[in-house]
């Protein structure tokens, strides 16, 4: 997502290159150039203007120092704008009842049910929270069993009434069912619905009505661009919500409805999918949002990713190998699999400062590890302890068995005895630049 706005505003920046200074003058183009890009990524046009005006009048009269160029000092300046027009920082929700009680409401298709599954996961992961999933879309039946799948993934139960098509009673049911069984969050998903249903639209205010909700939160299609905030708007204003959800982020779309809807509905992005898994889900962070769309990369985001899948015990095992140089396969495969689980392989590597750009042409899978996966489960157990061991007849078998050649065997094991010299160079603390030269190496091959 943001691909072709991000190039299109780098190269309304270099339109200032060689500037002395920010004159009204010079500064026109650029603006001009940085409104086309908001219009291209489908932005309102009136959001649009007014950005470039906010912009323009930070601009003028600054004082560029001398250390600092133009085009550096503008790209500044789009990016404090860019993050408040997002809404300036993150947001989180409010869960003050006892139990607390979170309402979902969108159009047919945008990504509830399995939203109301990623959020109780997520509270229940990084909170401690003991929700409670509640099946309150009586006109789908697929509806129902997608929520039971995922409640029994997440390892949360599910509220059903299986015959009853009165979500109102459904819900009030449900909270009941959680006072009596000691849960603190209630997530009612409803059935999607059009903004112009008024039969639906009624419903779902009787049903706020009716269980007095903490939090409503409004998903939304980021593929459907200006579109979803038209409708986000027609929402707000029967329901007056409390946040916006914003699924499938990592799609290609143009970045429009992120980029506009908290002007116009004037209420928050809490949080945003990025992928199909059930962790797949970020809280919205404007300002690093607004440092990925200007290619500098989030590596807030990208450290905080990593921390959830660090383990202490696990940390000091690895350090204690390194160290004696008995780093092996079985160690290998549980850091590619803690790399998967920090999300989708592509976006991770566009958190790092100067990657996005670098990778864009690049199409980067969640199963980019599956033949070095495949390789090594291959192996017999004494081949992945040691691979000294593994001889030409030995490379042709595993080479068979994971449905590879023999050069990709070959070439794993290459990769794999420098990535242990490297990896034992940085755990004693010797030639760390030597170590990032390897990697860029055999990041050409």
């Amino acid at each position: 997502m943001f691909e072709n706005l991000s190039d299109r505003l780098e190269r309304s920046f270099k339109l200032l290159k060689g500037q002395g200074t920010i004159t009204e003058i010079n500064v026109a183009e650029t603006l001009k150039d940085i409104r086309r890009a908001l219009l291209d990524a489908d932005v309102n046009y009136k959001i649009a203007k007014k950005f470039t005006d906010d912009v323009k009048d930070k601009a003028l009269g600054q004082q560029v120092l001398t250390a600092v160029k133009p085009g550096q000092l503008m790209v500044k300046i789009v990016k404090d704008e860019l993050a408040e027009l997002m809404g300036g920082k993150a947001a989180e929700i409010e869960l003050k009842s006892k139990p607390a009680v979170i309402l979902m409401a969108g159009l047919q298709g945008s990504g509830k049910t399995t939203f109301s599954g990623k959020l109780a996961n997520l509270l229940k992961k990084k909170q401690g929270r003991h929700p409670l999933l509640v099946a309150g879309d009586v006109y789908r039946p697929a509806a129902i069993d997608q929520l039971k799948v995922l409640g029994e993934q997440i390892g949360v139960p599910v509220y059903t009434e299986e015959g009853n098509m009165d979500p109102v009673k459904i819900a009030k049911a449900a909270i009941q069912e959680a006072k009596a069984k000691g849960h603190d969050v209630v997530i009612v998903d409803t059935a999607g619905r059009l903004a112009v249903d008024e039969q639906m639209m009624n419903e779902i205010s009787a049903i706020k009505a009716a269980i007095n909700p903490d939090e409503i939160l409004f998903v939304v299609d980021s593929m459907t661009g200006q579109d979803a905030v038209n409708t986000a708007k027609e929402f707000n204003d029967r329901l007056d919500f409390d946040g916006v959800i914003l699924t499938k982020l990592d799609g290609d779309t143009r970045g429009g409805a992120a980029l506009s809807i908290r002007s116009v509905v004037e209420k928050p992005i809490k949080f945003v999918g990025t992928g199909e898994k059930v962790d797949a889900l970020d809280i919205f962070h404007p300002d690093r949002m607004a440092d990925r769309i200007l290619g500098m990369g989030d590596i807030v985001s990208l450290v905080e990713k990593a921390q959830e899948q660090f383990d202490e015990e696990e940390a000091k095992r690895l350090q204690k190998k390194l160290a004696k140089n008995t780093f092996d396969f079985n160690d290998f495969l549980k850091q590619i699999n803690q790399i998967k689980k920090m999300g989708n392989l592509k976006d991770v590597v566009g958190m790092i400062p100067g990657m996005g750009k670098a990778m864009k042409n690049m199409d980067i899978d969640d199963d980019a590890f599956k033949h070095i996966e495949a390789i090594i489960y291959s192996m017999t157990p004494m081949e992945r302890e040691d691979p000294s061991i593994i001889s030409g007849s030995r490379r042709k078998r595993i080479a068979d068995g994971s449905g590879t050649d023999v050069q990709e065997v070959n070439r794993l094991l290459k990769q794999f005895a420098e990535t242990r010299k490297m990896m034992r160079m940085v755990s004693q603390g010797k030639n760390v630049q030597r170590m990032m030269s390897g990697m860029q190496q055999r990041g050409r091959r």
